[in-house]
């Protein structure tokens, strides 16, 4: 019988139960969730660059000082990632995200209205950073359970909402902060973030439930009938006396057993008790995090690429604005140039979905490709002159960084790095790691450009930790193939050394009882 994709239909407000992943269906809904939510979290953080010279002006600090705001906000988001993958396995990805979509907006209301960059720190960085962590990373997981075939190419169309969103925040932004200020702007983004939490009330959880084949089984009477006819063929009957054979073929002479029904024998076999076939299986309990991620060294050598090329992703989209400005680029064709980034990254996004989705293609060496072009895409900023140099510049980089910024995550499911099963607790192993790059990345940027003076060493300082990540990404594979598959071979070369168990009678217990009662006789007799 055909095998229906969806089995049963829930309200709104339930589960979505499928026998097998949907690739579509109410995964689109879900899809343009995420880009809305990708658009309201990273998209924001991306734009967050036009409110730099107003905050150092209003707070008299240095572009250092400044730079942690956005530092402490990407520190929080990766760092409690695992906080919102326990949240997600215990209340569901929706209403996480909801929560998160509060977050975010309280904070960034609240910090218009700061009076210090302090308080920036703790409204933008901490409440709004956990609001990012709790909206973003349950959506991007509960997409890709809902694609499988289309899964690479669904995230990275879904994933240029943040592309859409620099370009289009960057210059209202800009143009908002002419008419009412840097203050009423900011307070004006954040009542646009509450529409995170109208994303997260469309994310329906999604069970994926196998159709069991109903076996008829066969009646006990043809079992004695070939016993019967067993018996006929060798001149022996069940009714038969003067055989001189003991009757030993019917089911209730066989010693030990009860019945013939080879699915009885079965577990028996096994050493295993036999399971009623009516009785459902109990469900295994989900573990709230999955740390065992941390033995697979494919996964760490992936997290470690993370680590490093998040130096890359942030510090470029802040400093490129100061960087222009710096060159005698004026404050709209600046802008412009973010714009174009921002525009370069969407057609990277779905490039790169596009290519992924290819088959048969190795998508973890497609990445490393891409992240070596992201580098030379960040050494070639410094050497950029004029309005054109700089937006040309930008346009490679913004294709580039979309190849690897939408890809980076979903590649967690592919079975090169941990698989969709253990994806949920990958992810936010992976992007706790990613914390400690989204702290110090930032600031680093701001402190040597404090130092030398010159927004080309924050460039540097990004082409530097991608191309660690390059080294490290190009050994998962390895990783994965290699030492794997060398530790599996030396455990079949011992288990061959070794040579099979003997084999026990299955009577061996019996055997052992008689000669254990024979020898209890013995010592009575004496």
């Amino acid at each position: 019988s055909k095998m229906t994709v969806k089995a049963v239909r829930m309200p709104c407000t339930s589960a979505n139960v499928y026998t097998k992943v949907p690739d579509g269906g109410w995964g689109w809904t879900v899809a343009f969730a995420f880009f809305v939510v990708e658009a309201l979290t990273y998209g924001i953080i991306k734009s967050f660059g036009v409110f730099f010279n107003d905050l150092m002006e209003s707070f008299d600090e240095t572009n250092s000082r400044i730079s942690w705001i956005i530092s402490i906000c990407v520190f929080v988001q990766t760092f409690t990632a695992p906080l919102s993958t326990v949240l997600s396995n215990r209340f569901g990805h929706r209403l996480v995200v909801m929560a998160g979509g509060l977050l975010v907006s309280t904070g960034m209301v609240i910090a218009s209205f700061a009076r210090s960059v302090v308080d920036m720190y703790v409204t933008i960085g901490i409440v709004s950073g956990l609001g990012y962590c709790l909206s973003f990373l349950p959506t991007v997981t509960i997409l890709s359970q809902y694609f499988d075939k289309r899964r690479s190419l669904v995230t990275a169309v879904a994933s240029t909402g943040e592309c859409f969103a620099v370009f289009s925040f960057a210059p209202a932004i800009t143009a908002l902060k002419e008419q009412i200020g840097w203050r009423y702007s900011m307070l004006s983004v954040g009542v646009l973030q509450l529409g995170i939490t109208a994303c997260g009330s469309l994310l329906r959880p999604i069970v994926i439930r196998e159709q069991e084949e109903v076996k008829a089984q066969p009646p006990e009477e043809p079992t004695e009938t070939k016993y019967m006819l067993e018996n006929e063929q060798t001149c022996t009957s069940i009714e038969s006396i003067d055989s001189g054979v003991d009757i030993t073929t019917s089911p209730s002479n066989v010693p030990g057993k009860t019945k013939a029904d080879p699915k009885s024998e079965e577990p028996k076999q096994h050493g295993q008790n036999p399971i009623d076939n009516n009785s459902t299986p109990p469900e295994p309990k989900t573990k709230l995090l999955d740390f065992s991620v941390m033995r697979d060294y494919s996964f760490i050598c992936y997290a470690f690429f993370g680590l490093f090329a998040t130096l890359g992703f942030f510090a470029p989209s802040l400093y490129i604005i100061p960087l222009s400005r710096s060159l005698g680029i004026g404050k709209d064709h600046s802008a412009y140039i973010l714009s174009a980034m921002a525009i370069a990254e969407v057609f990277g996004r779905i490039f790169a979905g596009w290519l992924l989705n290819k088959k048969p293609i190795r998508k973890i060496y497609i990445e490393l490709i891409c992240v070596v072009l992201l580098s030379v895409a960040l050494v070639a900023f410094p050497f950029a002159s004029g309005f054109w140099g700089l937006m040309i510049c930008s346009v490679y980089f913004g294709f580039m960084l979309g190849t690897v910024a939408g890809t980076h995550i979903p590649l967690l499911a592919e079975d090169d790095v941990v698989g969709i099963e253990r994806m949920s607790s990958a992810a936010g192993v992976y992007v706790f790691i990613q914390s400690l790059a989204g702290l110090a990345g930032p600031p680093l940027a701001g402190v040597l450009v404090d130092t030398t003076k010159n927004y080309s060493s924050a460039f540097y300082s990004c082409a530097a930790g991608m191309v660690l990540g390059a080294v490290f990404l190009a050994l998962v594979r390895p990783c994965k193939t290699g030492l794997c598959h060398h530790q599996q071979q030396q455990q079949q070369v011992e288990e061959s050394t070794a040579g099979p168990p003997p084999e026990l009678p299955d009577d061996f217990i019996d055997m052992d009882i008689g000669k254990a009662e024979n020898s209890g006789k013995g010592s009575d007799s004496v």
